[in-house]
């Protein structure tokens, strides 16, 4: 249940109200956003609540559980407000929103209806559609550490130790050529031998996708040019010209560990865990002068 101040509650006790509701979205780069469902534009807590922005939601449900609600939010993708290119970026992922039930007439007259965190969101032509996760379904994650061959930390953590920025470890390149959405030529990445920068982490530094990391699924080098292919597509097209600096990759494997970065005493994984035909495995009657056979 929630508790209302006295102002608030006087005025919804009075029968006649003039209230709406406010999200407010805290992405994870430092950019906050406020959307309302009032016909002009609010403000409070420093942040102005935008009128014009075709954001909407569902009905709100709680339930008991760590099951996720049903609570959806809706929206148009418009360029002055959330765009396709920032949803396709990843900038909303995992953004921090919180609604509020407010008085227009007097703001300061509010109550916090849902905390949560933006979960799956779906894109179409001209419109988006994200699910609001409460937080107890963070509870609902698993935790700690899984027994497995291969090491769980990243290449770089604290857990790692592995200095990412010693020689032969981080580049900074320039795109020659782009062959394809996932593939381009580089230049600046002299030194860093074939396969270095696999599964690495590629910032981009300038170029319409400034800002913005992906991961390097394969790195060949050649006699002053490197070919990169990413993982996945970036928002904005590539182009010659664009700058970037990457980080050295690694598969997480036992041998990789010990051969190219000597840091075996850090590896995280177990690499000598029995594996599932030891584990389903049974004893057999062992052989021996009389043929294998029992008795005597």
């Amino acid at each position: 249940m929630k508790t209302l101040d006295p102002g608030l509650a006087a005025h919804v006790a009075g029968g006649l109200t003039t209230l709406c509701r406010c999200w407010r979205v805290d992405r994870k780069d430092g950019v906050i956003m406020g959307f309302t469902d009032h016909d002009r534009d609010l403000a409070f807590d420093g942040v102005t609540y935008q009128a014009a922005s075709g954001f909407t939601a569902t009905s709100i449900e709680d339930q008991l559980g760590l099951a996720v609600s049903n609570l959806d939010v809706q929206g148009a993708l418009s360029s002055a407000a959330i765009t396709e290119d920032d949803l396709n970026a990843g900038r909303y992922d995992d953004a921090a929103v919180t609604i509020f039930l407010v008085n227009w007439q007097d703001v300061s007259e509010r109550v916090i209806l849902r905390s949560g965190f933006l979960g799956q969101v779906s894109r179409g032509t001209l419109a988006f559609t994200a699910e609001l996760r409460g937080l107890a379904a963070r509870l609902d994650q698993a935790a700690g550490r899984i027994f497995q061959r291969a090491c769980p930390w990243e290449l770089g953590d604290p857990h790692c130790t592995v200095d990412l920025t010693a020689t032969g470890r981080y580049g900074a390149g320039t795109v020659t050529q782009v062959i394809s959405a996932f593939d381009f030529t580089a230049s600046g990445l002299d030194g860093l031998a074939t396969g270095v920068l696999s599964r690495g982490r590629l910032v981009w530094t300038s170029g319409a996708n400034a800002g913005l990391a992906v991961e390097v699924k394969s790195h060949s080098a050649g006699s002053g040019m490197s070919r990169l292919s990413l993982f996945l597509p970036m928002p904005d097209p590539m182009s010659a010209g664009d700058t970037f600096t990457v980080t050295a990759g690694c598969d997480k494997t036992y041998p990789t560990c010990r051969d190219r970065f000597a840091n075996v005493v850090n590896f995280g994984g177990f690499p000598h865990m029995p594996g599932n035909d030891f584990a389903l495995s049974y004893p057999n009657q062992g052989s021996g002068n009389d043929g294998g056979k029992l008795g005597g």
